[in-house]
């Protein structure tokens, strides 16, 4: 199925284990979902996106009402989504995406994870462009053809649709997320998931001494409790 499948089949086998990560990233998400469209999930398809990944992760469905009762005290402060750009050992461009309450401890943490790794923090612009932004859906494929969900959905946006063991998946430009999601919640489709990656238009391979060293930057960033997201240009395997 080309470059994309590729590199997402890579980044599922090696996706963030631990639950309390996933917990903290969505806390976040519930957090900004909620400053931005209130605590109503039905008036709020950010906050509805969310809570659907929430199940997704089986977070206890008192966590996510008491996330979202926190997110909708006026004390709760907001977080703040900072992308930063550079590049680790070897010339692989990094991005990383961050939901931080504060920006200077963020950016301090971010340059010093590329200092002592022997990469370098660049620009806004630097690399950004090197990744095609993108949106995915996976929905309950019950009663449901994957070619069919394909055709009807191409004119809402949708590049790829095929099915797996959790269901069908939709892939899409990142800008097509809201037509894509008001189309499924109109025909009745259960969203079991959703959310959004950037897929590298050209990957570098490396030795595996040289993997090991991209890979211990990466490890500093998906430790730092503010970073949601990393990517980068180094070729993946899924062994």
């Amino acid at each position: 199925m080309g470059r994309a499948f590729e590199f997402r089949k890579a980044r599922k086998m090696k996706r963030w284990s631990a639950m309390s990560k996933a917990f903290t990233r969505i806390g976040k998400d519930i957090v900004m979902a909620v400053k931005e469209g209130g605590p109503d999930p039905d008036s709020n398809s950010r906050l509805r996106a969310v809570i659907q990944n929430a199940k997704a992760v089986n977070m206890p469905k008192d966590n996510i009402e008491r996330a979202i009762k926190r997110a909708s005290d006026k004390s709760q402060g907001d977080y703040k989504e900072v992308i930063f750009e550079g590049y680790a050992p070897h010339g692989i461009a990094v991005l990383v995406e961050t939901a931080t309450d504060n920006n200077t401890r963020t950016v301090a943490n971010v340059r010093s994870y590329f200092n002592k790794c022997d990469g370098s923090l660049g620009t806004s612009g630097s690399v950004v462009f090197m990744f095609d932004h993108t949106c995915n859906f996976r929905i309950n494929a019950e009663g449901l053809d994957p070619e069919e969900i394909e055709l009807e959905f191409i004119d809402f946006g949708a590049e790829e649709v095929f099915a797996d063991d959790d269901g069908i998946l939709i892939y899409a430009p990142f800008e097509s997320f809201g037509a894509i999601q008001a189309e499924l919640e109109n025909r009745g489709i259960e969203i079991l998931s959703s959310g959004f990656e950037r897929i590298p238009q050209v990957t570098k391979q490396l030795t595996t001494e040289q993997t090991e060293d991209v890979e211990k930057l990466l490890e500093k960033f998906e430790e730092d409790d503010d970073v949601q997201n990393v990517y980068h240009t180094m070729e993946e395997t899924t062994e």
